[in-house]
């Protein structure tokens, strides 16, 4: 067994104790706690620290990996300790991180392909929040526990964040990967999620196939497929599968436009990177308002929010449109000659952030209608002016998007930056004039 596999498990033990709390009380937990983190400071050397230690602790002859990992239990534990937070969720996010390291280490015992660590960690670590979740329930024989089936959604959904965060990080941010991820476990619950077996397991094997197809296909990293199941599955259990449409319309159309003449697009220095595999950054800069608007309305359904739940179907709506207007319009007009800078109109390089062509314009205004018909389809209180409303959002997004290429880009924040903004516009728009024109309400 290697040393990382050995000090994956040893943790994953550690994370075991956090049932402590639920045992025998939160003193006990912080007792445990405290032995634990004096222990970090004081050993410096030998067996016990060679089966903690992270390459980096050895240069400073401190175990700040294993401090690091204490202090983020502990501070998780007091939000469970002192809010309406859960402690099951407390205890299932702690043994989440722990033991979906351990399968992940036990994996590359074997091999090195990223998909398959990946779906190990996901495994393990939802398994282990399972039980973890369960166990905490029957120690406290709550009377108001959830379903076992919510309890595998959070499980899932906690487990597809942490992979994705730990992609996007590295290993020694497990202390930062265990409180987000209790944090958004404590979200979900807040949202009061109303999900059968059925429907969830559905749910799940639908985005598991979608984003497993977009890795396969070359259209999404290991990154940006876990990015895509988790948006897609929270989209279903929250919205429903008419919003995931919407969205997976996107992610599809989107796809096939960044292929579209590749070799062309790449010749011109204007391709998407990674042979047009979408990362994590990428999907979630164009897909984290639509995710922020359905999770609106499932506060707004739980009357968390004060705000009229059709408010966020259109925000949600708007916020795709944007996406897939910008999308084709920079994946079609890349290809097209003498782009103009749509500040000043003056001819530029294509790639040129802020350069725009009349076929990539009509481009995207046909991504955001096709955006608005399915809409309309798909959601009866939308309506023909709500589509058009919708469309225009596309519209005004995309120009914004063009807008902050051709002004901020690359100074004051990045492609996704932009990205992000453009859709948070094009959210607002949609919004703003569903309200104005009494779409809503």
């Amino acid at each position: 067994m290697t040393a990382p596999v050995r000090r994956a498990g040893a943790f994953a033990l550690l994370c075991t104790l956090s049932l402590a709390v639920a045992a025998f009380g939160p003193a006990t937990g912080a007792s445990i706690a405290a032995v634990v983190l004096v222990l970090a400071v004081v050993v410096t050397d030998g067996p016990l620290f060679d089966l903690f230690a992270f390459p980096d602790d050895y240069e400073e002859g401190r175990l700040y990996g294993l401090i690091a990992f204490v202090l983020a239990v502990t501070a998780l534990g007091f939000v469970a300790m002192t809010s309406s937070m859960s402690l099951s969720i407390f205890v299932g996010a702690v043994l989440l991180v722990g033991y979906g390291n351990f399968a992940e280490r036990l994996s590359q015992l074997r091999t090195d392909d990223a998909a398959v660590r990946a779906g190990a960690f996901c495994l393990g670590g939802t398994v282990a929040a399972i039980v973890g979740q369960v166990a905490t329930l029957s120690l406290l024989s709550d009377p108001v526990e959830p379903t076992l089936t919510v309890i595998t959604f959070l499980a899932t959904s906690g487990t597809l964040l942490a992979a994705l965060l730990r992609d996007v990080l590295i290993v020694y941010d497990d202390p930062i990967v265990m409180v987000v991820v209790g944090l958004l476990l404590w979200l979900l619950v807040e949202l009061e999620p109303a999900v059968g077996a059925v429907g969830f397991f559905t749910a799940l094997a639908v985005t598991a196939v979608f984003g497993y197809a977009s890795y396969a296909l070359g259209a999404a990293s290991v990154a940006g497929m876990l990015t895509g199941v988790l948006l897609g599955l929270l989209t279903i259990v929250f919205g429903g599968y008419d919003w995931f449409v919407v969205l997976i319309s996107f992610f599809a159309i989107g796809s096939l436009s960044t292929k579209f003449r590749y070799e062309q697009k790449e010749a011109r220095g204007v391709a998407e990177g990674n042979d047009g595999a979408r990362g994590s950054a990428n999907v979630l800069g164009n897909a984290a308002v639509a995710l922020g608007a359905v999770l609106g309305y499932a506060a707004s359904l739980a009357s968390l929010l004060p705000v009229e739940a059709d408010v966020f179907l259109f925000a949600f709506a708007g916020s795709v449109a944007t996406a897939m207007s910008d999308t084709l319009s920079s994946e079609i007009g890349g290809v097209f000659d003498d782009p103009r800078l749509i500040t000043t109109l003056e001819r530029v390089e294509p790639g040129t952030d802020g350069g725009v062509t009349w076929q990539g314009e009509v481009a995207g205004l046909g991504g955001g209608t096709i955006v608005a018909l399915l809409s309309f389809a798909l959601f009866p209180d939308v309506g023909a002016v709500g589509a058009v409303v919708i469309a225009t959002a596309g519209f005004v997004g995309m120009t914004v998007d063009s807008l902050l290429g051709a002004t901020i880009e690359g100074v004051v924040v990045n492609n996704q930056g932009v990205n992000f903004l453009a859709t948070l516009a094009g959210a607002i728009v949609a919004a703003a004039l569903a309200l104005s024109l009494a779409l809503v309400g």
